[in-house]
């Protein structure tokens, strides 16, 4: 999930601007991995950048468990197979767009995407508190 955004661009004629709720897929990456991961991007008015593929879902998919979904199991494994090139992958629109998703009832879609932000930031919170307790044993 992106819901704060600390960075400053200038915009450009053809800017891209997010409506909310959008699902951001990187377009090329170093490997399929890197790129087979999105994410949700939350607020509106956020200039998305050129090298992204943009999924706007309809009112029967929820954003961050289609993010979760494309980032983890068999649709990352298929998209990891979709990415082309060598030394720079690339993963095109086409390519998700061939995926095969299995999704249950939005109110699930909406529990399970709750739990698992609960749990990244309790993750980010005993990130923190290990790093603070370094700090203090320095």
């Amino acid at each position: 999930m992106i819901s704060e955004v600390d960075t400053f661009v200038l915009e450009k004629e053809k800017s891209v601007f997010s409506k909310g709720n959008e699902i951001i897929v990187p377009s090329s990456g170093e490997t399929a991995e890197d790129i087979a991961r999105a994410s949700v991007v939350e607020n509106e008015g956020v200039l998305l950048g050129g090298d992204l593929n943009i999924i706007r879902p309809n009112s029967i998919i929820d954003p961050a468990f289609l993010a979760l979904t494309i980032s983890s199991g068999e649709q990352q494994k298929e998209l990891s197979k979709r990415a082309q090139g060598q030394s720079v992958v690339h993963l095109y629109i086409s390519d998700l767009k061939e995926v095969k998703l299995s999704y249950p009832e939005l109110d699930e879609q909406k529990r399970i995407s709750a739990f698992f932000r609960k749990l990244d930031n309790l993750i980010t919170l005993h990130q923190r508190e290990h790093h603070y307790s370094e700090i203090i044993l320095r």
